[in-house]
């Protein structure tokens, strides 16, 4: 464990200082309020995309080459029920008391009569599921998102959602399994499947002009949706400034007639 450390360790280091992305980032005055670290941020997504290239991404191509969909389904379903406590949790630290009771439903229903969760009978009968993490239930309490920011090997981030990162490994069950290489086995197929189940977002971006760009906000947009359960404020600002835009547009073609 120690030389995993120290290699990651001199990789991120190595990445800091050297590592180049095909985009520039943008000049300090033109970058995004929320993106102040816009050039760390490039290099360590480059740093990421290389990594994933040649570890993750041929793992869950093989993965899905090799498991039928039922399959892959059906440890989709044992991964998604074996994090439901964390769900149950960050919805009672958010006052949300009935959807912690629908994820307890869920829990105990897939748990026996879905054979460990492979199955999702939980739906079946009704009960919904309420996917709350820690950074969440952060956001719900109050504490500022921070600067966009992307976690080495991780991904995209803000500093309140790599503050959480902790609290969310402390709430996996994986995390305690006693034995080292049950442990890593189970550990490596559910990172397996999670790079799989990214493959549909991923096409949504890959033809995108600049890739960085393409993440940095969908990821935010979709974090924002599921803070606010799917009902984020709505953005005065950029009203104001498309019913500017639609006034200066209108009084071109004025002068033009």
């Amino acid at each position: 464990m120690r030389g995993y450390t120290a290699v990651c360790l001199i990789l991120t280091i190595l990445l800091v200082s050297g590592c180049a992305t095909s985009i520039p980032a943008a000049p300090p005055e033109e970058r995004a309020e929320y993106d102040p670290w816009e050039p760390l941020n490039r290099r360590i997504s480059s740093f990421n995309d290389s990594v994933d290239r040649v570890t993750l991404k041929p793992l869950a191509k093989g993965y899905e080459t090799i498991f039928p969909r039922f399959a892959r389904t059906g440890i989709n379903n044992f991964f998604n029920n074996l994090r439901t406590p964390l769900h149950i949790v960050n919805n009672l630290l958010q006052g949300k008391v009935i959807r912690s009771v629908s994820e307890t439903g869920r829990f105990i229903v897939n748990s026996s009569v879905g054979i460990g969760g492979l199955i999702d009978a939980g739906t079946a009968m009704g009960f919904e599921t309420y996917r709350e993490d820690f950074d969440q239930t952060f956001a719900v309490w109050g504490i500022s998102d921070g600067p966009y920011f992307v976690v080495p090997f991780l991904g995209p981030s803000t500093v309140r959602g790599a503050f959480s990162i902790p609290f969310d490994s402390a709430a996996d069950p994986i995390f305690y399994i006693d034995h080292d290489r049950t442990r890593l086995t189970v550990k490596f197929l559910d990172l397996v499947n999670t790079r799989q189940q990214l493959f549909a977002a991923e096409a949504l971006i890959e033809n995108s002009y600049d890739r960085y760009l393409a993440i940095r906000e969908s990821y935010l947009q979709n974090r924002e949706f599921l803070i606010y359960d799917g009902d984020p404020p709505v953005d005065d600002d950029f009203y104001d400034d498309f019913e500017d835009f639609e006034d200066e547009d209108f009084a071109g073609e004025q002068s033009q007639e």
